[in-house]
């Protein structure tokens, strides 16, 4: 009896040892299972970012290429026309290259002659620019000579690029008469060395009267009287102050050039005057007009 229980004791404990074997081998099979379970994952995990960051970067390879292809065809578009317009150049030169000899020596001269005409142009605005500096010196120093002298009886400035010195009626002549007063003469002495100090000016003289009819032994109208007291001042610039006659040009105006209308005797009485009107010598400035003038 004892021995039977023994073998049935043993039995059942080698049974146990058995299944406890095979749910150790079981068990670390379903562990080498997870752990490639968790491996696969990994790997699926790890595949799936690559196919996102080649998505991505196929995304942007595709709007790289989109970018060059625009850029292609506007690079394309500058090509065509540039050609266009090489093709236009070609048949304008095409056309030019037909001109004859007499055309193309034709074309030289009318060069020439603008580089000429250009410095002609240059010369006549220097020499413009000389006669500007010439009036103001000319005025400043007139101004100043003249400067204890009464602007009612001389006025001085400068109109269409020349020097005028306006002297009064009644500074000048006594009423009705062409002889120069002595008073007068002092003035005139200052002016003629202003003058002398500029020998390439001309001197034009003009008289001018109002418009109040004269008719006496000595003149039969306006006219005679305004010229003969033009012709009384360049006289006695010449023979009391030296001024060169070959310089002195005298004219008169009579009452046609008035100053302002003659409709009281306070306008009557400015319309009365002679002017003195500082030139440059025309011969010299009209000789910049002149090809080669002075050569």
């Amino acid at each position: 009896m004892k021995k039977t229980l023994l073998a049935v004791a043993m039995l059942f404990v080698l049974g146990s040892c058995a299944s406890k074997k095979k749910m150790l081998a079981v068990q670390n099979k379903a562990n080498e299972i997870q752990i490639q379970l968790d491996k696969a994952r990994a790997d699926l995990n790890d595949c799936d970012s690559r196919t996102a960051s080649l998505n991505n970067d196929l995304k942007l390879k595709n709007d790289d290429l989109t970018a060059k292809n625009s850029k292609l065809k506007e690079l394309q578009d500058q090509v065509d026309f540039l050609k266009k317009n090489n093709n236009s150049l070609l048949d304008r030169m095409s056309d030019l290259s037909v001109i004859s000899k007499e055309g193309s020596e034709s074309i030289k001269k009318s060069l020439e002659m603008m580089n000429v005409q250009g410095g002609q142009i240059r010369d006549l605005n220097s020499s413009i620019q000389r006669k500007d500096s010439l009036n103001m010196a000319l005025v400043l120093n007139l101004k100043r000579s003249l400067q204890d002298v009464s602007d009612e009886d001389v006025q001085i400035e400068v109109k269409k690029g020349v020097v005028y010195v306006s002297l009064s009626d009644k500074m000048l002549f006594k009423s009705g008469s062409a002889q120069i007063n002595t008073q007068a003469e002092t003035v005139l002495a200052k002016v003629a060395k202003i003058l002398n100090d500029y020998k390439e000016i001309e001197i034009l003289i003009e008289g001018h009267t109002d418009n109040v009819p004269i008719a006496t032994d000595k003149f039969s109208d306006n006219w005679d009287l305004s010229v003969l007291r033009a012709t009384s001042v360049a006289r006695t610039l010449q023979k009391k102050y030296g001024v060169e006659p070959v310089r002195l040009i005298a004219g008169g105006r009579g009452e046609y050039l008035p100053k302002v209308a003659n409709d009281s005797p306070s306008n009557r009485s400015l319309n009365r005057r002679t002017e003195i009107i500082i030139t440059p010598k025309l011969d010299q400035f009209f000789n910049l007009y002149t090809p080669n003038a002075g050569k």
